[in-house]
């Protein structure tokens, strides 16, 4: 699972700018497998999947890509955004509204995107949040980010 202790002071800006670079440079490789993560809050009321991406299945078998993903499950249904990355975000949308820069919320110090490029650092793949929804009873169509290309 994801520590509970997230790095502190020099760590946490040296492990950020190794997860930049690295997500820059792994930016272009094709994501073919991943998995889908859900979360149900207590009471049943909220739900969300979402789909992470990964370059291997070695990965995607891990303990620690597998909390990753359940972690942003649980992102989504309490934060609700609307949108996984900016660019696929109308003009003039609210940062609270894209998945990747809200703010954790298990460490708010951090963005989800700044959490990903951890991993991306740590794995030495790339990774990606592909898409997600999110059900909250009594509330209609469930919300979410749009299929790939759809």
């Amino acid at each position: 699972m994801i520590s509970t202790n997230p790095p502190t002071g020099d760590d946490w800006w040296r492990d950020l700018e190794r997860g930049q670079a690295a997500g820059a440079r792994y930016r272009t490789r094709p994501t073919p497998t991943g998995i889908i993560a859900s979360y149900i809050h207590i009471g049943g009321r909220i739900g969300a999947m979402v789909e992470l991406r990964c370059e291997t299945e070695f990965v995607a078998a891990t303990a620690d890509f597998q909390g990753l993903a359940h972690d942003l499950a649980l992102q989504v249904a309490a934060m609700a955004p609307r949108y996984v990355r900016r660019d696929a975000a109308p003009a003039g949308v609210d940062e609270e509204q894209v998945l990747l820069e809200q703010a954790f919320v298990k460490d708010p110090r951090r963005s989800v995107e700044e959490l990903i490029l951890e991993f991306i650092a740590r794995f030495g793949e790339h990774i990606q949040v592909a898409r997600f929804v999110r059900f909250e009873v009594g509330t209609g169509p469930p919300t979410g980010s749009p299929a790939p290309g759809g």
